[in-house]
Protein backbone atom coordinates (compact mmCIF):
# COMPACT_ATOMS: atom_id res chain seq x y z
CA UNK A 1 0.00 0.00 0.00
CA UNK A 2 1.36 3.43 -0.84
CA UNK A 3 2.08 6.09 1.29
CA UNK A 4 1.10 9.11 -0.72
CA UNK A 5 -1.87 11.49 0.67
CA UNK A 6 -4.79 12.09 -1.84
CA UNK A 7 -5.21 16.11 -2.64
CA UNK A 8 -8.46 17.15 -0.92
CA UNK A 9 -10.80 19.61 -3.16
CA UNK A 10 -10.77 23.04 -1.43
CA UNK A 11 -14.42 23.12 0.11
CA UNK A 12 -14.62 26.86 -1.64
CA UNK A 13 -14.37 25.51 -5.01
CA UNK A 14 -16.68 22.37 -3.97
CA UNK A 15 -19.52 25.03 -3.21
CA UNK A 16 -18.74 26.81 -5.91
CA UNK A 17 -19.53 23.68 -8.11
CA UNK A 18 -22.67 23.65 -6.70
CA UNK A 19 -24.03 26.51 -7.30
CA UNK A 20 -22.73 26.46 -10.80
CA UNK A 21 -24.46 23.46 -11.78
CA UNK A 22 -27.62 25.14 -9.42
CA UNK A 23 -27.06 27.91 -12.15
CA UNK A 24 -26.53 26.12 -15.27
CA UNK A 25 -29.63 23.74 -14.78
CA UNK A 26 -31.92 27.06 -14.75
CA UNK A 27 -30.15 28.89 -17.84
CA UNK A 28 -29.46 27.92 -21.40
CA UNK A 29 -28.11 30.42 -24.52
CA UNK A 30 -29.27 30.90 -27.61
CA UNK A 31 -28.63 31.51 -30.80
CA UNK A 32 -30.76 35.18 -29.82
CA UNK A 33 -29.61 35.50 -26.78
CA UNK A 34 -26.01 33.59 -25.73
CA UNK A 35 -24.71 33.29 -22.58
CA UNK A 36 -22.00 35.00 -21.39
CA UNK A 37 -20.25 32.40 -19.05
CA UNK A 38 -17.55 34.07 -16.62
CA UNK A 39 -14.37 32.50 -15.06
CA UNK A 40 -11.97 33.67 -12.89
CA UNK A 41 -9.16 32.42 -11.36
CA UNK A 42 -6.73 33.75 -9.02
CA UNK A 43 -4.19 35.79 -12.08
CA UNK A 44 -6.99 36.21 -14.91
CA UNK A 45 -10.39 36.77 -15.79
CA UNK A 46 -12.20 34.96 -18.66
CA UNK A 47 -15.35 35.23 -20.38
CA UNK A 48 -17.30 33.29 -23.19
CA UNK A 49 -20.33 34.03 -25.26
CA UNK A 50 -21.73 30.80 -25.79
CA UNK A 51 -24.62 29.35 -27.58
CA UNK A 52 -25.82 26.26 -25.63
CA UNK A 53 -28.42 24.57 -29.16
CA UNK A 54 -25.42 24.91 -31.19
CA UNK A 55 -22.98 24.15 -28.44
CA UNK A 56 -20.54 27.10 -30.01
CA UNK A 57 -18.75 29.79 -28.73
CA UNK A 58 -19.51 32.63 -30.26
CA UNK A 59 -16.88 35.32 -28.69
CA UNK A 60 -14.55 35.21 -26.03
CA UNK A 61 -12.04 37.36 -24.03
CA UNK A 62 -9.68 37.55 -20.98
CA UNK A 63 -7.29 39.67 -19.33
CA UNK A 64 -4.51 36.96 -20.93
CA UNK A 65 -5.22 38.60 -24.56
CA UNK A 66 -2.39 40.94 -25.68
CA UNK A 67 -4.17 44.33 -25.69
CA UNK A 68 -4.81 43.47 -22.43
CA UNK A 69 -1.59 41.32 -21.08
CA UNK A 70 -0.26 43.39 -18.31
CA UNK A 71 -2.82 45.77 -17.88
CA UNK A 72 -5.26 44.60 -15.01
CA UNK A 73 -4.81 40.52 -13.77
CA UNK A 74 -7.22 39.48 -11.98
CA UNK A 75 -8.24 43.05 -10.59
CA UNK A 76 -11.64 45.22 -10.84
CA UNK A 77 -10.15 47.22 -13.56
CA UNK A 78 -9.20 44.49 -15.58
CA UNK A 79 -12.83 43.03 -15.31
CA UNK A 80 -14.08 46.33 -16.60
CA UNK A 81 -11.62 46.28 -19.90
CA UNK A 82 -12.68 42.40 -20.13
CA UNK A 83 -16.54 43.99 -19.99
CA UNK A 84 -15.84 46.10 -22.61
CA UNK A 85 -14.02 44.06 -24.69
CA UNK A 86 -16.73 40.88 -24.82
CA UNK A 87 -19.45 43.61 -25.17
CA UNK A 88 -17.98 45.11 -28.45
CA UNK A 89 -16.98 41.52 -29.76
CA UNK A 90 -20.29 40.70 -29.51
CA UNK A 91 -21.94 43.45 -31.31
CA UNK A 92 -20.02 43.22 -34.01
CA UNK A 93 -21.20 39.75 -34.20
CA UNK A 94 -24.65 41.26 -34.25
CA UNK A 95 -25.67 40.26 -30.54
CA UNK A 96 -27.52 43.12 -28.40
CA UNK A 97 -29.06 40.88 -25.57
CA UNK A 98 -27.21 38.31 -23.04
CA UNK A 99 -28.04 35.60 -20.49
CA UNK A 100 -25.56 36.47 -17.65
CA UNK A 101 -24.19 33.20 -16.06
CA UNK A 102 -22.14 34.14 -12.61
CA UNK A 103 -20.31 30.96 -12.55
CA UNK A 104 -21.21 30.05 -9.34
CA UNK A 105 -19.24 33.03 -7.91
CA UNK A 106 -20.96 36.07 -5.89
CA UNK A 107 -22.50 38.73 -7.95
CA UNK A 108 -19.87 41.10 -6.03
CA UNK A 109 -16.82 43.24 -6.61
CA UNK A 110 -14.89 41.67 -10.15
CA UNK A 111 -17.99 39.89 -11.50
CA UNK A 112 -20.28 42.66 -11.22
CA UNK A 113 -17.40 45.35 -12.65
CA UNK A 114 -17.69 43.15 -15.64
CA UNK A 115 -21.55 42.92 -16.17
CA UNK A 116 -21.50 46.86 -15.10
CA UNK A 117 -18.91 47.22 -17.87
CA UNK A 118 -20.74 45.15 -20.48
CA UNK A 119 -23.79 46.82 -19.74
CA UNK A 120 -22.33 50.59 -20.31
CA UNK A 121 -20.37 48.88 -23.25
CA UNK A 122 -23.98 48.27 -24.98
CA UNK A 123 -24.78 44.47 -24.27
CA UNK A 124 -28.53 44.06 -22.49
CA UNK A 125 -28.68 41.28 -19.66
Amino acid sequence: MSTQRRKKTNPKVIVRIKHKSKIRSRLSGTTERPRLAVFRSNAHIYVQLIDDVKSTTIAAASTQEKELRGKAGASIEGAKLVGSLIAKRAQSKGVKSIVFDRGGYVYHGKVKALADSAREAGLQF
